[in-house]
């Protein structure tokens, strides 16, 4: 079966990286279905810039993923309809359960009825909690401190009772800070509410907002601000087209970590975007957040092995540059 004869059902395709992911497949030469419920997704992005055919709709609908299935050829399922809000988790998880747990659930046993057998999981590093061990390999404990990261963990363990149930075969990315813009422009991050440091930071340099603040000055780190793993939202895309082929070549379920296995701190990214955006960039220092760790990178090493991956945008300029034309493009 050739790669045109593959229709890739993708979920939550309508946001941030579901919507990179799309448009890496397109290239790849897949036909792909979008299904989202617009909660956070962009309509306009998926049917404009895309052009690529939308589903309005639910994964907690088993009827709508019935017809679906039913009445298309799709031969793998990407999943990233998730809410990601770390701290709405934490003050509604019912939300999040039902949403990334049961809805993933509903998901999969439509799957299974329609014997499609290939999965691709959107997961997140938040599924480790605090690290023991920097760069965090895939082996590392799964603690995770907040409903958000317990969801997704549920649904890795789901995965592998389906694996064993079912044949269902996954690959579960644990993304670390996905971060960029496609680079020709044609697609960004544009969360409401915001709370990604550098989209964040980007607005304050365009005048939306008045400063950035920095949460906690104090951490054992290179300059006593938190250190975090960017990874270009493009480079995220093109591991997903290749966690899908190892799927369809036979591959058998696994994790991989999504990450540059580099760290920048808070001021790192901030003097950054001053030099790409000419802007001063007010900040105001701010005490510590409750358990944010001082520092989460993670080792690639897997999916650069096994999948053949290789990030093109390793260093904070160009990953900052990206985000800064989408966000000038997009918010003036």
């Amino acid at each position: 079966m050739s790669q045109t004869e593959h229709t890739i059902l993708v979920t939550g395709g309508a946001g941030y990286i579901g919507s990179h992911a799309v448009l890496a497949l397109k290239k790849a030469g897949y036909s792909v279905i979008v299904l989202d419920n617009l909660v956070y997704g962009h309509r306009e992005l998926v049917e404009d810039v895309l052009k690529t055919e939308l589903v309005i709709g639910d994964t907690n609908d088993r009827t709508l993923l019935d017809h679906l299935f039913a009445t298309r050829q799709i031969a793998a399922v990407m999943h990233f309809a998730a809410y990601a809000y770390v701290g709405e988790s934490v003050t509604d998880p019912g939300k999040y359960y039902r949403n990334n747990v049961v809805g993933t659930l509903t998901l999969l046993e439509a799957m299974v009825a329609a014997s499609i057998k290939k999965f691709v999981f959107s997961s997140t590093c938040a599924t480790y909690g605090i690290p023991d061990l920097i760069p965090i390999p895939e082996h590392h404990p799964q603690n995770p401190i907040n409903p958000y990261g317990a969801s997704k963990l549920m649904v890795e363990k789901i995965l592998a009772d389906f694996d064993v149930a079912h044949e269902l075969k996954a690959v579960c990315f644990r993304y670390f800070n996905a971060a960029g813009a496609d680079p020709d422009g044609l697609l960004g991050e544009d969360h409401n509410p915001e709370t990604h440091l550098i989209p964040l930071v980007l607005l304050t340099a365009l005048g939306r907002r008045d400063e950035i603040s920095i949460f906690g000055t104090d951490y054992p780190t290179v300059d006593g601000t938190c250190v975090r793993d960017y990874i270009h939202v493009s480079d995220l895309a093109t591991a997903h087209v290749l966690g899908l082929e190892y799927l369809l070549k036979g591959g058998e379920s696994q994790a991989f970590n999504l990450g540059n296995g580099l760290g920048f701190s808070v001021r790192e990214v901030i003097e950054a975007a001053r030099k790409i955006t000419g802007q001063v960039i007010p900040v105001q220092e701010c005490d510590r957040r409750p358990g944010d760790p001082p520092a989460l990178v993670g080792s690639s090493d897997k999916a650069r092995m096994l999948l053949g991956w290789q990030p093109q945008y390793t260093d904070l300029s160009s990953l900052m540059a990206h985000a800064w034309s989408w966000h000038q493009k997009r918010h003036t």
